[in-house]
């Protein structure tokens, strides 16, 4: 950390300790593995299994279900951050989008008899899950889902598309928004899981992608699937309402990672500042560049202090969709900020791809986009404020 980085206070000691084994578990499973999974274009499937083994799938997941039935939103947090520090953002994706993606819809809405079907092995590292929101002509317009899942006997029926799916390409299962009542509007929005075995189920990638190379992302396309009604995860039309109880999670989840990502690349540009000469004077003796790193140095402590407010909000249950949204795109924002000016200071060094900053500022770019871009979180923010 920088030296004038204000303490953490937010995690305590057993926090600590599972940072330590997570840390562990990065440095023997993912760091040597990294560069192999980028050239495949996802992590291998025997991740999930060391992963789970090792305690880092459904930490916050009932008991009765393989989970460690730890309601702290920070054992969330601390694995995203190991993850991002070490530049591995892309396998945070994969295992941390099972924690802070998939099992929050399935211990919140799912029945035992769902959960025992796909949230326990997927704790337990037999199943990956996927959540299946985004479409081809929606984007961050949820609303506009146009995937259908009609109904016929027993069974719905399940037709249309979705894009830029994590973990598409390794998922067994999918949580997937679909409109189940194509009269009506927002009520006619619901979530069902689909199994990947199902027929008329298709998948196409892993989809090429300018950066999170390891991370695997599809193209889903249903063709007359039919799932039988008791799929369907919660109440029919209850999909949005759904939805908007687990995002702010995801959008946190997010905002940690540029949080923990940015403050490694700030450290590596001021190391390369104090190193690197230029015009017989070290980079940093330039007072333009002391003035740029003093400013961001700054912005990015106060963020901190504002991310961490919101994991302990999370882990009390009281983050409201406003903050969530404030935190995502601000967060997500100034790490673009910071990767310009680290990167700036490089030089020519800083497009080089064996440079740790030529990385981050291909795997960043999406942040402000998935989970909602910045100009949707403050539309939310702005709605708030004109009630």
């Amino acid at each position: 950390m920088v030296n004038v980085a204000l303490p953490r206070t937010l995690f305590d000691e057993e926090h600590e300790q599972f940072r330590d084994a997570v840390r562990e578990f990065v440095k023997r499973e993912v760091l040597p593995n990294v560069e192999a999974w980028s050239a495949a274009g996802q992590v291998d499937r025997s991740l999930f299994a060391k992963a789970a083994e090792s305690g880092l799938i459904g930490i916050n997941a009932p008991e009765e279900f393989g989970g460690g039935g730890v309601d702290d939103f920070r054992y969330n947090a601390i694995l995203t951050e190991e993850l991002a520090r070490v530049g591995a953002t892309d396998v945070s994706m994969s295992i941390c989008g099972e924690n802070d993606l998939v099992a929050p819809y399935l211990v919140a809405f799912g029945t035992p008899e769902q959960n025992e079907r796909w949230l326990a092995p997927m704790i337990a590292g037999e199943k990956v899950g996927a959540i299946a929101l985004t479409e081809p002509g929606t984007g961050s317009d949820l609303s506009g889902i146009a995937t259908t899942a009609l109904p016929d006997g027993d069974d719905l029926v399940v037709n249309g598309a979705k894009t830029f799916i994590s973990n598409g390409m390794l998922a067994d299962f999918f949580v997937t928004a679909v409109r189940t009542d194509p009269a009506s509007d927002r009520k006619g929005i619901s979530l069902v899981v689909i199994d990947a075995d199902a027929p008329g189920f298709a998948r196409t990638g892993p989809l090429k992608k300018i950066g999170l190379s390891a991370q695997d992302t599809a193209e889903l396309s249903f063709s007359d699937v039919r799932i039988p009604k008791s799929n369907v995860l919660g109440e029919l039309g209850e999909g949005l309402a759904n939805m908007r109880h687990n995002l702010p999670m995801e959008r946190m989840s997010i905002a940690i990672t540029a949080m923990a990502r940015m403050r490694a690349t700030f450290e590596d540009a001021l190391g390369y500042a104090k190193d690197r000469r230029a015009f017989g004077q070290r980079v940093i003796d330039f007072q333009a560049n002391r003035f740029y790193l003093a400013e961001l140095a700054t912005e990015i402590e106060v963020t901190q202090t504002f991310i961490d407010r919101c994991i302990v909000d999370v882990s009390n249950h009281a983050l409201d969709a406003t903050t969530a949204a404030m935190a995502k795109w601000w967060a997500t924002e100034l790490h673009q900020r910071v990767i310009q000016r680290a990167l700036q200071l490089h030089g020519g060094y800083g497009y080089m791809r064996e440079y740790a900053v030529a990385h981050d500022y291909m795997d960043s770019r999406v942040a402000t986009i998935f989970g909602g871009t910045t100009e949707i979180m403050k539309e939310i923010i702005g709605r708030q404020l004109a009630r």
